[in-house]
């Protein structure tokens, strides 16, 4: 057992008022705390950012052409995963964040996908149908300008943005998004129960 030294306790002490001060002025801040205390498997390698980041702003389009930004989706939590027809990872995880979406979707929560770079529309609809999803957008970002805005360096990337727009985590490469883990570490930062 080791002895803490009056010093070092005073200092542990006023290290939590200020994290309980900083929790209570800032509760966004609390909800990515406890998200983060959450992680296990699949979901350590989501790392959150020590404050939200502006979220890249360049448009990009439905899959009939029509503009979109990421601000289209402030007021709720928002999972984008950038993928491709291409990536074998991409085609592995879409099913789960397909789950993801059944099970927390709504209005606090919605998944969107962005296909980043060349996709042919026909090849992304084949895409979706060969692995039966049908509950998530086929959004495109032919020109990778979002993409690339958001530093977005091979797929799967994922980020989540909070209800003001701003990215507060992100995960490089695929993952388990339908585990109970994912599950939990969302419904912490949504305020949802899991």
């Amino acid at each position: 057992m080791t002895c803490l030294s009056g010093g070092t306790m005073k200092h542990l002490a006023l290290a939590l008022l200020y994290t309980a001060a900083a929790a209570l002025a800032n509760p966004a801040l609390a909800d990515t705390a406890a998200a983060e205390a959450l992680r296990d498997g699949d979901m350590k390698k989501l790392n959150f950012h020590s404050a939200p980041e502006a979220a890249g702003s360049s448009e990009f389009i439905t899959f009939d052409g029509d503009p979109l930004s990421l601000s289209d989706w402030q007021g709720k939590w928002v999972l984008v995963n950038f993928w491709a027809t291409w990536c074998a990872p991409c085609r592995k995880e879409m099913p789960m964040l397909s789950t993801l979406q059944e099970e927390l979707g709504g209005d606090s929560f919605e998944v969107v996908t962005i296909a980043t770079g060349r996709n042919p529309p026909p090849a992304m609809q084949s895409f979706f149908e060969e692995i039966g999803v049908d509950n998530l957008p086929l959004h495109r970002d032919p020109g990778s300008k979002l993409a690339r805005e958001m530093g977005v360096l091979g797929l799967p990337i994922t980020v989540i943005l909070n209800p003001e727009g701003q990215e507060v985590a992100r995960l490089r490469g695929d993952a388990d998004w339908g585990s109970e883990n994912a599950k939990a570490v969302l419904s912490a930062l949504i305020g949802a129960e899991s």
